[in-house]
């Protein structure tokens, strides 16, 4: 049975892909499904871009919002959830949307993602008191005993892969190299994808960022990151959790807790968010096929 081609609508942050894509979603009767890590979770709505009430009302969003802030969103785990809602969206008659940034989130699902296992989360958690107890460092040196050829790859100060690699060694007893090498997981049958980048011209994007970051705080960034952080001094959520390295959240939680001016938290974040764009970009050139370019 032939589906409707996947529309895949790529770019870096502030490009304007989220309104692309809805504009997609009208003329293809679409429903558009998140491939950003950051905007799967419940926290940080605003700050994270994570369409709102008025754009969802215009088309049907999928897979916005739901995670708990400290749940570990794997690219294996996204696959499956979206792979789920494109065959839903097929049985309904509807057109897949992908939207999103998060590169690895898309490779998982159209080239193909390693066999790996999961692993269960009482294993995950007690890597990460282990983890918690020894440090970084200490943690690395002894999981690289176990598994040097993984560690090579690996920053010891890279606390979420160390703590993945040392999960997978425990659950399935092999290294986390050993299920890199075997072949990849295909697409499901029939999938096919069409890409399509949104990359404006880079000063136009930085910009683009500078302003979207005054915007936000107009839209109470500030009460968001302050209740993420009330989660996260209760201990509920790890200060390593993914949703902490959203662009922002550190140096304006710097801000409210009297560390910095909010002009140097504007500052930062700015800063930082336009980094993180040019990295997309090149990224985007380099890792994926584009089938057009806005």
């Amino acid at each position: 049975m032939s589906h409707p081609t996947i529309q895949v609508i790529v770019g870096p942050t502030a490009s304007g892909k989220s309104a692309f894509a809805l504009s997609k979603a009208r003329d293809l009767n679409g429903v558009i499904i998140n491939c950003d890590a950051m905007q799967s979770y419940d926290a940080l709505h605003c700050l994270t871009a994570q369409p709102d009430a008025d754009e969802q009302s215009k088309a049907p969003h999928r897979l916005y919002g739901f995670n708990h802030p400290a749940t570990h969103y794997s690219s294996a785990a996204w696959r499956n959830d979206a792979i789920r809602e494109i065959d839903t969206a097929f049985a309904n008659g509807q057109t897949p949307i992908l939207c999103g940034g998060t590169g690895f989130y898309l490779k998982s699902l159209m080239e193909g993602l390693s066999p790996m296992p999961d692993t269960p989360k009482e294993i995950r958690e007690k890597g990460i008191s282990l983890q918690s107890e020894m440090g970084n460092p200490a943690f690395h040196e002894e999981l690289k005993k176990r598994d040097p050829e993984t560690c090579a790859n690996i920053d010891p100060m890279n606390t979420q892969r160390n703590i993945r690699a040392w999960e997978v060694l425990e659950h399935t007893g092999k290294p986390l190299s050993y299920w890199q090498s075997l072949p990849l997981t295909p697409p499901p049958e029939g999938y096919e994808f069409h890409v399509t980048a949104v990359l404006p011209p880079r000063e136009t994007l930085y910009d683009k960022i500078n302003t979207r970051t005054h915007a936000m705080l107009d839209l109470g960034i500030l009460d968001e990151i302050r209740a993420l952080d009330t989660l996260v001094q209760a201990g509920e959520v790890p200060d390593d959790a993914l949703i902490i390295k959203a662009h922002g959240f550190r140096p304006f939680r710097r801000y409210l807790n009297d560390e910095w001016t909010l002009e140097d938290a504007i500052e930062h974040t700015q800063t930082e968010t336009r980094q993180y764009a040019k990295r997309q970009m090149t990224w985007l050139r380099n890792q994926l096929s584009i089938d057009e370019t806005l």
